[in-house]
């Protein structure tokens, strides 16, 4: 469990996922500014201060809160060659008990787009929460047209597993997203037989 201030830092084989820091703010602001028409379409309505310090130093505040109480691990992504932030992605939602699941988001800045650097992230953020957290389910949702986000959870282990009607506000609208999940135990689509 992420109970207590421990320090979460996950690596792969060209990043450090860690929760974001206020030193993140010129970093994140512009990456997000510069990608801005690539991302609107896919999130919900950015807040007029969306890239302000203030919202940046909230966001950080919330994340945290958010480890530290084991509610959401949200970590940036960041190439340990330059040091340079290359997007985000968060486990939010995380619920225990008989549930023990998670959901997962994500973006990444245009120039990084479609270079291997989410799905080294997802398979990783996925590992670490079945053997690190002992999750058993991480659900993902994406706008049915995102036809390359729905590639690369399918890429990742993720199966289809059907829609939600109405199930967030995406550009200041309520849209129907698909649903996806990665279980730690997946048998779906495997039998004994044979």
């Amino acid at each position: 469990m992420l109970r207590g201030r421990r320090r979460v830092r996950i690596e792969t084989e060209r990043m450090t996922l860690r929760p974001p820091v206020h030193g993140d703010w010129r970093g994140w602001s512009d990456l997000r500014r510069e990608s801005q028409a690539f991302l609107v379409p896919w999130e919900p309505t950015w807040a007029t201060d969306h890239l302000s310090r203030k919202a940046f130093t909230n966001r950080v505040y919330w994340a945290q809160r958010s480890v530290s109480g084991g509610t959401a691990l949200p970590l940036f992504l960041i190439r340990r060659e330059s040091e340079e932030l290359l997007g985000a992605i968060t486990l939010d939602n995380i619920r225990r008990g008989p549930a023990q699941a998670g959901t997962l988001g994500y973006w990444i800045g245009e120039r990084h787009a479609r270079q291997g650097y989410m799905r080294e992230a997802i398979a990783a953020l996925v590992h670490h929460a079945f053997h690190r957290l002992d999750l058993s389910r991480i659900e993902a949702a994406c706008l049915p047209e995102n036809a390359p986000s729905r590639a690369l959870l399918e890429s990742c282990g993720f199966k289809y597993e059907g829609v939600a009607q109405s199930y967030l506000q995406i550009g200041g609208r309520w849209r129907t997203h698909v649903l996806y999940a990665a279980l730690r135990m997946d048998r779906r689509g495997r039998t004994d037989v044979g």
